[in-house]
């Protein structure tokens, strides 16, 4: 399906995360005439991918209307400055979707228009691939049509699940967010493992790599859940229920993960406040 949005769309910010979400709106189809950076230092890749697109890009990109959907992509710490001057480029039917981690829609609302749509929404890394998974919420403001639009510029990255209570992107922030590092040390940890168990380092993280590879795509392919495919592959007294007697033990993996997702959480509305 083609991207098609009601009038101009502007990024702000155009970073790692910005240019993930500029990649995937262009394998969709979007046309690049409609699309405008506003980015004082675009990253070369970027600006080639921009200047290739003839996309208008710079530190006040001329738009040619107020645009529909204003992607915010910043860090964090720069939101409260850039508020401001968005307001002059709020148009009647504009909504903002700010990927800024860790910002409220409360806090994105300090320095626009009174009752402005604005969508929060918390994509990870996996957006470089197009395989994120994306939460979003929306305030009241938000029309049915522009939380449509937000959810087909998400889709250009991955999967996008909306939820109604905001609270819950602390722990979204520390399952998905964070996610894909956990799943990185588990490779990294695997890798040493095996080669604690005497192969050679570069064999010892192919092998890990590969098999965290193949077991995420056949998690992806499966109707089944996790747990009855754990199950499918565990033979009894084999070698892997051997394994999964000490993972899955006293102070195992779901006790570290608990903590650990408990602690991203924490940190996360600590951010927010």
């Amino acid at each position: 399906m083609t991207l098609r949005l009601a009038g101009p769309l502007l990024l702000v910010g155009a970073g790692k995360m910005g240019g993930a979400l500029l990649e995937g709106w262009l394998r969709q189809g979007i046309d690049p005439a409609t699309v405008f950076i506003r980015d004082p230092a675009l990253p070369p890749e970027v600006e080639m991918l921009a200047a290739r697109h003839r996309i208008a890009a710079g530190d006040a990109p001329d738009l040619p209307a107020l645009p529909a959907v204003i992607v915010i992509a910043v860090k964090p710490d720069q939101v409260a400055a850039l508020m401001p001057d968005l307001e002059p480029l709020i148009g009647e039917g504009s909504v903002v979707l700010s990927i800024a981690a860790g910002r409220t829609l409360a806090t994105l609302a300090h320095g626009l228009p009174s009752g402005m749509p604005i969508v929060r929404a918390m994509p990870n890394v996996a957006a470089a691939v197009g395989r994120s998974m994306t939460v979003a919420c929306a305030n009241k403001a938000v029309t049915r049509d522009q939380a449509l639009a937000c959810t087909m510029l998400l889709e250009a990255i991955g999967e996008v699940v909306w939820i109604d209570d905001e609270s819950l992107l602390d722990a979204i922030t520390a399952v998905s967010g964070s996610g894909p590092a956990y799943v990185f040390l588990l490779a990294e940890c695997l890798a040493e493992a095996g080669r604690a168990a005497g192969l050679d380092a570069g064999l010892a993280q192919q092998v890990a790599r590969a098999t965290v590879e193949g077991a995420g795509e056949l998690l992806r392919q499966s109707d089944l859940s996790p747990r009855e495919l754990r199950e499918k592959v565990t033979s009894p007294k084999g070698t892997t229920e051997s394994a999964l007697k000490i993972l899955m033990g006293e102070d195992g993996m779901q006790d570290l993960l608990t903590r650990a997702i408990a602690a991203a959480a924490k940190r996360s509305s600590e951010l927010s406040s």
